[in-house]
């Protein structure tokens, strides 16, 4: 089993989870979150400057058995992708064990 975990534009996290149910990725946990990023230029909207170095994100956690590691990573790299800086990370980490609590199954089991 492996956790991925990804950190994508807001603007495409409805277009990546779509993508992930119809991958058969149907449970993750998903968090607003704020980074710094590599841009580290200002910029001017209507006369008000503003920092872009503060960046607002959606961060997903997805553990997977192992089968399922390289499509689910490629769903997300294909999906999240505008070409600009700022698309995101994905990272991709072993895990363990898992168990279902209600069930007590435990392994990729517990994952389904």
């Amino acid at each position: 089993m492996k956790k991925i975990e990804a950190i994508i534009r807001k603007s495409k996290f409805d277009a990546v989870k779509k993508a992930l149910h119809e991958t058969e990725v149907n449970f993750f946990s998903y968090w607003d979150v704020t980074g710094v990023g590599n841009e580290k230029r200002g910029h001017v909207y209507r006369g008000v400057s503003y920092s872009t170095s503060d960046i607002q994100r959606r961060y997903l956690s997805i553990v997977v058995s192992d089968e399922f590691v390289e499509k689910t990573v490629k769903v997300i790299l294909e999906t999240a992708y505008t070409g600009a800086v700022g698309d995101g990370k994905v990272f991709v980490l072993p895990v363990e064990e898992a168990y279902r609590i209600r069930t007590k199954e435990k392994g990729t089991a517990s994952l389904n």
